[in-house]
């Protein structure tokens, strides 16, 4: 055996693990969970789909991603890309710009035609999911994926749940949307339309069914008692969307008052400007910090010309005339009323104060356990009824499009495991890859490309996409701002860096392993990883 040489090292150097026969730790490789992957709510191996990204495979990083998430043209528009608060690239300069490159891939498979890959062999199990939203969709495919037989029964007269008729055109092309859609149903999914389903169990057993996935969105607008002698004057907001997808455009008036702080609320007050509206003010009880709606919808409806008055309420109606009182907070945050009332002229009240479920399809289900207007589920996503699963608006979660896709990908994966007779059992996740493991001296900044936005005066008249995708140029430089958080990119660092020849090149794809024989436990290899992917462990005895 080669007799490795031993080296002196200064004893506070972080290299001091001594070497030889005296070495007290050695190099491992690890994986490590990237903060992109934990923090996405549909489950998708973000760096994963990055990796063959950057390399120009994008059919290849379409597939990877796909496996959990069959919407990346759609979520890559609507999607509030929780991955990017977490991405560790903001360290060094700004977030990688995820959810772009993932919009980039689902307009390439749309471009190019792409397909999912071939369902496993038929099941013989067949499974209702009511609801033709994100959540029933996501289910269904992953459903087929297994096997599965699927009907979607939707009520109503086109798919795409609150997605098309809670999200503007102007935020979502519904071309994009249609064709999402029809790729999944592609794979041999029915879809009945117009399909109100009143009693579950009824509908379970007329079609023969042997599960169910209730994915039922909030189409319920919540209202609020406000004094107005004409009640025409009111509207509620998702009256005001469904009619713009159903060509009944509502007639707003010249001033139109949107009563909420959410994303529901912005898209409203939008949309008014869009259909002629010399004025489109929001009124928010609180403040723009304290205001649901996301900073960059809302400055984005500031720059479209709407008003907003903050720590306001609506307390009256006379005519056109709409009487406001100011608010304060007080020492918790929380407004309380100031008796400073003003008054403001509008044509027309938009409440849009958020919205619940309809859960009479449940009324003849015993024992189900429903709590603040939405169903309880396990840890499966299975309700207290044997194969009655539910997701979505259905349960209590955040309510987002990619939330709700990644409760369909959970209940199909459970939904399958109860029909197998079988648990389904979650994979042990690898520890978090803080920033804190990274080397930055390896990365030199490269701010995030930014995506193209529409002239201002065709936002202001229109309803034309706002945002822009990227090109094929900028998609790969995006994508190759990634640092693979934890993981070993084959960098070949720690085979240069090795003084001793231990590091072992295994071939493309098959990264390293270490020859303990020659390793003095030095720890170069480590402390020059990149991405953090080896670990210094004591050796044992």
């Amino acid at each position: 055996m080669k007799k490795p040489f031993a080296i002196t090292l200064d004893p506070g150097s972080s290299l001091a693990n001594h070497t030889g026969s005296w070495r007290t730790s050695r190099p491992v490789y690890v994986d490590r969970l990237p903060p992109c992957n934990n923090a996405c709510p549909a489950g998708e191996d973000i760096q994963g789909w990055l990796y063959y990204a950057e390399s120009g495979e994008y059919e290849r990083a379409w597939l990877e991603l796909v496996k959990n998430n069959p919407l990346p043209a759609l979520m890559g528009r609507v999607c509030y890309h929780p991955c990017e608060t977490a991405c560790n690239r903001a360290t060094v300069d700004e977030a990688v710009s995820i959810h772009a490159v993932e919009r980039f891939l689902g307009d390439e498979a749309r471009r190019h035609g792409w397909k999912f890959p071939s369902p496993a062999a038929a099941s013989g199990k067949r499974v209702l999911v009511v609801g033709a939203g994100p959540s029933g969709l996501c289910a269904a495919y992953h459903l087929a994926r297994l096997g599965h037989a699927v009907t979607i029964q939707e009520a109503g007269p086109l798919a795409g749940g609150m997605m098309r008729f809670g999200i503007p055109q102007y935020r979502l092309p519904r071309d994009v949307l249609d064709a999402e859609v029809q790729r999944i149903l592609d794979m041999g999914i029915e879809l009945q339309l117009n399909t109100h389903v009143d009693d579950i169990l009824e509908s379970m057993q007329r079609g023969g069914f042997d599960a169910a996935f209730l994915a039922v969105g909030a189409h319920v607008a919540k209202r609020t008692e406000i004094p107005a002698r004409d009640a025409r004057r009111i509207l509620d907001a998702v009256s005001v969307l469904r009619g713009m997808e159903s060509g009944e455009r509502p007639q707003l008036g010249r001033r139109v008052i949107v009563y909420g702080g959410g994303n529901t609320a912005l898209d409203v007050a939008r949309t008014a400007k869009r259909l002629g509206a010399a004025e489109a003010m929001i009124v928010y009880r609180r403040t723009r910090e304290q205001m649901p709606a996301h900073d960059f919808e809302v400055q984005e409806a500031l720059d479209e010309g709407v008003m907003v008055r903050w720590l306001n309420t609506i307390k009256r109606i006379e005519d056109t005339t709409f009487t406001v009182e100011k608010m304060v907070l007080d020492s918790e945050g929380r407004p309380q009323p100031t008796g400073e009332f003003e008054t403001v002229e509008a044509d027309t009240l938009v409440l849009a104060l958020g919205q619940d479920v309809d859960l009479s399809l449940l009324q003849n289900v015993p024992d189900l356990a429903i709590e603040n207007g939405v169903v309880k589920v396990a840890d499966n996503m299975m309700t207290s009824h044997p194969g009655i699963f539910a997701g979505g608006d259905m349960v209590p979660s955040e309510r987002t499009v990619t939330v709700a896709a990644g409760h369909g990908k959970k209940a199909a994966r459970n939904i399958d495991a109860w029909l197998r007779g079988q648990t389904f059992g979650q994979p042990d996740k690898h520890a978090l890859a803080g920033h804190e493991r990274l080397n930055s001296w390896y990365y030199s900044e490269a701010p995030k490309t930014v995506q193209p936005m529409l002239e201002m005066i065709r936002r202001q008249s229109g309803f034309d996409e706002v945002q822009g995708g990227l090109d094929e140029s900028n998609a790969l430089f995006e994508a190759r701002r990634c640092l693979s958080c934890g993981n070993c990119f084959e960098c070949d660092n720690c085979y240069g860096v090795c003084p001793d020849n231990a590091v072992i090149k295994l071939g493309p794809g098959q990264r390293y392993e270490f020859n303990y024989e020659y390793c003095k436990g030095c720890g170069l290899c480590a402390e020059e990883c990149p991405c953090g992917a080896i670990d210094m462990v004591p050796e044992t005895t």
